[in-house]
């Protein structure tokens, strides 16, 4: 890559990063340990104390950011935010031969559309999602799945090293495709170990034993090392949010339904969507997905800690309800008494 005679380090290379939530936190931190200059943006400097401690500077807007940087990753929460942040800020004040690497899980489409906006600058834009977990960004094992010119991925490869794995896996768009990929799989496997638990309770196994049994077979996964035991501890504190997974799955089956002639159908997305959706309806979206488990109890009827409030909430809805009849027929009685009195 002829725009990058001098190869990254940590003496040089100066990193930006906008998106310091479970995720984007952990990695900048890995950054900072491995001595790297890293500057931040964040609109709550209070969740960001923590990571000035360790040497991180602050910068005031995107803008101020990007003009005091080389390489610039951002962790967002949606495909709205990165279009905002990315394409309205942060590309006008690029220096030339920047690079942006945007680890949100986002749409294809507007992946392409950072790269091309990139191009016109003089400057890169890689697509780049993860896979892993809080587990994973703490760890630096995290699956990092690139889309954009092959080359720019190889260049940044000191940097990703630190974080986890990259994998180059085509052109501008195709990290994000890749992510959700990913998620329709991960979100199957939840949905199937969130099942299995259930029924292995139901069936007079311990839960725990059970997974200790089956791990090592045809059953066993990632998401089985990641969550069983979350699940089984009612540990429902996010690595990554159900209401995150529910776009992801959402993008996969709006992409899937714009290939016209090769539209892609998905039916286990389709039922995950909903079950994830479940989750946020019942005001549950900032848990980890580990917490499906909660729904396929629901479903089968168990009362537990954690689905109690939306029982209860169940209950004093149909209350109110009860409640609202009453007095509509109490005032009805009341009009019809006074009406007759006044009458008479």
């Amino acid at each position: 890559m002829t725009s990058y005679p001098a190869p990254i380090n940590p003496t040089q290379t100066r990193i930006g990063w906008i998106g310091t939530g479970v995720m984007g936190g952990a990695m900048v931190s890995r950054l900072l340990s491995a001595g790297y200059s890293v500057t931040i943006y964040a609109r709550n400097l209070s969740k960001v104390v923590h990571l000035q401690s360790q040497g991180a500077l602050l910068a005031y807007s995107p803008a101020d950011l990007a003009r005091n940087s080389d390489v610039i990753f951002t962790m967002l929460g949606h495909p709205s935010d990165v279009r905002q942040i990315v394409l309205e800020s942060l590309i006008s004040s690029l220096n030339p031969n920047s690079v942006i690497i945007d680890h949100t899980s986002s749409h294809p489409v507007l992946a392409k559309q950072i790269f091309d906006a990139a191009r016109e600058k003089n400057c890169w834009a890689v697509d780049a999602p993860v896979s892993g977990g809080d587990i994973g960004a703490r760890e630096g094992t995290l699956a990092i799945l690139a889309g954009g010119n092959e080359d720019v991925v190889k260049w940044l490869n000191p940097l990703f090293d630190v974080l986890g794995k990259a994998t180059f896996v085509g052109g501008p768009g195709k990290g994000q495709s890749c992510k959700i990929a990913n998620q329709i799989v991960v979100g199957a496997n939840l949905m199937g170990l969130s099942e299995g638990l259930v029924f292995a309770e139901k069936a007079g196994l311990d839960k725990r034993k059970f997974v200790e049994a089956v791990k090592g077979g045809a059953a066993g996964s990632m998401v089985m090392e990641l969550f069983g035991e979350r699940m089984i501890g009612r540990d429902f504190r996010p690595g990554g949010f159900t209401e995150y997974m529910v776009k992801d799955l959402g993008m996969g089956l709006d992409v899937g339904a714009e290939q016209g002639d090769d539209v892609v159908v998905l039916p286990g997305a389709a039922l995950n969507k909903q079950l994830f959706s479940a989750m946020v309806a019942n005001g549950d979206g900032k848990l980890g997905t580990q917490g499906l488990i909660t729904v396929i109890e629901r479903i089968n009827g168990k009362l537990t800690r954690d689905n109690l409030p939306f029982m209860l909430y169940s209950v004093l809805k149909f209350m109110l309800k009860q409640c609202n009849a009453i007095l509509r027929l109490w005032y009805h009685f009341y009009i019809d008494n006074l009406t007759n009195s006044q009458a008479s």
